[in-house]
């Protein structure tokens, strides 16, 4: 047996590997360490951004795992590696919603401990223009409010994706997410 195909298992029901578990923790000990809620990490106004390229790599892997086979995302082929694809725009292009999952690696601060307790509740997407195999674009999420409904607390995010290259806007999205 090989040393990677070990596998942890903390009861019969649910087996985790090694970094499943240590995840799980870590989790819980920040419960118990009293971590931060959304709600209380996040400032009206906060603004942050990064950058991502969207490979024919990455295309692919977003649908092959949503299960959105269309000859448009097809910008890569077995032994030709990049192929520049076809669509009714010219190149292939990447899926529509596929820079919407990458807004949480945004939203949630990578050099802050991780907030306890947030839902994504609610999103409003808007496609503006399509967005081409390879481009490099800029997704910036702003915290625009926080309200109260029904007992629970929500901030919502105002959302863009642009091209780094040229500045086209492609994507606009609105999302709340509820918070303990």
């Amino acid at each position: 047996m090989f040393e990677h195909d070990a596998v942890a298992v903390t009861d019969a029901l649910r087996p985790m590997s090694a970094v499943q578990i240590e995840q799980t923790r870590s989790f819980i000990a920040g419960l118990e360490a009293g971590s931060q809620t959304y709600w209380d990490m996040v400032e009206i106004g906060e603004e942050r951004s990064r950058e991502l390229t969207l490979t024919a790599e990455l295309v692919i892997l977003y649908a092959d795992g949503v299960e959105d086979y269309n000859e448009w995302y097809e910008g890569w082929r077995m032994n030709s590696w990049r192929i520049e694809g076809r669509s009714p725009f010219g190149g292939a292009i990447v899926p529509p919603l596929l820079v919407s999952h990458f807004v949480l690696s945004v939203q949630f601060d990578h050099t802050r401990p991780f907030a306890i307790g947030s839902i994504h509740t609610n999103h409003d997407s808007e496609i503006l223009a399509p967005i081409p195999v390879g481009a490099t674009v800029r997704i910036t999420t702003c915290a625009t409010d926080k309200y109260e409904k029904r007992g629970r607390r929500y901030v919502r995010h105002a959302v863009k994706v642009e091209d780094v290259a040229d500045g086209t806007l492609y994507f606009r999205e609105t999302r709340d997410i509820l918070s303990l």
